[in-house]
């Protein structure tokens, strides 16, 4: 993966927190209603809601104020990654998966070729 140099305006941030949890002494533990399903995949339906941004990186290029100045209609900005080279797929400034570009009745598509491993996103983390 070729060496982009570090973007200020996109590179990934710690959440801000988005409020406090407070507990109580006197409170009791929550226990699963005896009705409750043993799949841990439906307790966390709830997450499936939440809305991410999905962002395909073509690729980045840094250029001069003089040179984007310079340009117009027609005018053709080279990209540092090379054709053919998988576009990186990434889930609010996450790299989750690699893929190319396919057209599909008139409109662009990723066909996913590599999809980052558990692991590899958690060691992106640290």
């Amino acid at each position: 993966m070729p060496d982009f140099e570090k973007d200020t305006e996109h590179s990934p941030q710690a959440p801000e927190p988005v409020g406090t949890l407070q507990s109580s002494a006197q409170e009791e533990p929550v226990k699963p209603s005896p009705d409750a399903p043993a799949d841990s995949g439906e307790q966390i339906d709830f997450i499936l809601d939440i809305p991410l941004e999905i962002r395909v990186e073509l690729g980045r290029t840094h250029m001069q104020i003089n040179e984007l100045l310079k340009l117009g209609q027609g005018s053709v900005i080279e990209l540092g990654k090379s054709a053919g080279e998988n576009l990186e797929i990434l889930a609010n400034n996450r790299l989750i998966a690699k893929g190319e570009v396919v057209v599909s009745k008139e409109k662009y598509g990723i066909r996913l070729t590599e999809i980052i491993s558990p692991m590899e996103r958690v060691e992106t983390l640290r």
